[in-house]
């Protein structure tokens, strides 16, 4: 990554610059090794595997169930940079543990996490279904009390590592509340109904639970409280999607300006042209406006020790993602033709942009939930 001058805001402790460097050298060693694009499947495995042995999956599933905030949001956003799917294979791992890890008892913290962590686990989120995405309240898929523990039933969408994790934290309906549970992916009555292809190829499924039986220690946390630990844990991880974007949006301002330099245009450099400078200008404003809004929820996390940072994760990843898709749109118009050629970085980081709009929280939701917050307010 070209621009590492934001390290020194006051935002960072040296561990964290340290740990930026270690996450460049291993990127920069391991990432296009270990990725396939025919097969992202068998690239997250590897990825994961990975990331396990080289000790950095500790940022994404830490030990003691807290979150370095600004660890995971700069892990994201260098591994972003150097290709979407190390981004998400690191990712996946710690939002699809994160409720364990953030609610869960030791002894499920010790049962669960440890296999994540060393990377020879992949684990999935559960939350949306067909017809309940960004209306969480209206999933359908019900947990039934039953002698032996629990029952579980109904279908989930766009499940983050669908048909190949090991386990699933699920949500589910209890009778008129909400509850949390830990599923192993051989569980009887789990099964991956489809594989969805999405327009930047990850990992993704749907899966339908047919009445299947869980033991009661399989609840996470308090049971009914699903609601509140599904938001409490896309509250630590929206900063990270942000981040996320922000490495891509790095990424397409390092392509652009090298293009812009090189490229002829007219007697001249593009670079030379002031449109080409103005749209420069505007990529790196929006990049550090981005970074300091990620870095600012992720500090008031770690160093104030908020309870809750809806309002600033939401205005972290609603700003970053609007951003970097406006600076990666750029970038693809600055290459030019060459910019959405197939296999072109901008124009691979242009499909890659697109669901972080969407996913965790669309846009529009955002918006809500800071014009809530903004309501509500003394």
């Amino acid at each position: 990554m070209s621009d590492k001058k934001y390290l020194e805001w006051p935002f960072f402790e040296p561990h964290h610059r340290k740990l930026s460097d270690q996450l460049e050298r291993w990127a920069d060693d391991n990432v296009r090794p270990l990725i396939n694009h025919g097969d992202a499947d068998g690239s997250c495995r590897r990825l994961v595997a990975g990331l396990g042995a080289a000790g950095l999956l500790r940022h994404a599933v830490p030990t003691d169930g807290v979150f370095d905030l600004r660890s995971l949001c700069l892990a994201r956003e260098i591994l972003a940079y150097h290709a979407a799917l190390a981004d998400f294979a690191f990712a996946m791992q710690g939002l699809g543990s994160a409720t364990i890890n953030l609610y869960g008892s030791v002894s499920q913290r010790n049962a669960w996490l440890e296999p994540v962590r060393s990377g020879n686990w992949l684990c999935g989120f559960a939350l949306s279904e067909p017809d309940a995405g960004s209306d969480v309240a209206a999933m359908k898929t019900t947990l039934e009390e039953v002698s032996s523990g629990f029952r579980l039933s109904g279908e989930k969408m766009w499940v983050s590592n669908g048909g190949i994790a090991n386990h699933y934290t699920v949500f589910a309906r209890d009778q008129e509340r909400y509850t949390a549970i830990a599923i192993k992916s051989d569980t009887p009555g789990l099964n991956v109904v489809e594989r969805i292809e999405t327009i930047a190829p990850h990992p993704m499924a749907k899966l339908r639970f047919d009445k299947c039986l869980l033991p009661a220690d399989a609840v996470i946390g308090e049971r009914g409280a699903g609601l509140r630990l599904a938001l409490g844990t896309l509250d630590v991880f929206r900063p990270s999607v942000g981040a996320a974007a922000l490495g891509l949006a790095r990424r397409a301002m390092d392509e652009a300006r090298a293009r812009a330099r090189s490229r002829q245009i007219f007697g001249g450099k593009l670079a030379d042209l002031q449109l080409v400078q103005s749209k420069l200008a505007d990529m790196a404003v929006k990049i550090d406006a981005a970074a300091l809004l990620i870095y600012r929820a992720a500090w008031v996390k770690d160093v104030g020790r908020a309870a809750r940072i809806t309002q600033e994760a939401a205005m972290a990843k609603l700003f970053a993602t609007e951003a970097a898709q406006t600076i990666i749109d750029d970038a693809v118009q600055i290459w030019g033709a060459e910019g959405v050629r197939a296999g072109s970085v901008v124009e691979s980081l242009y499909r890659e942009i697109r669901a972080m709009r969407i996913y965790e929280g669309a846009s529009e939701v955002q918006k809500i939930i800071i014009a809530r917050g903004e309501l509500n307010s003394q």
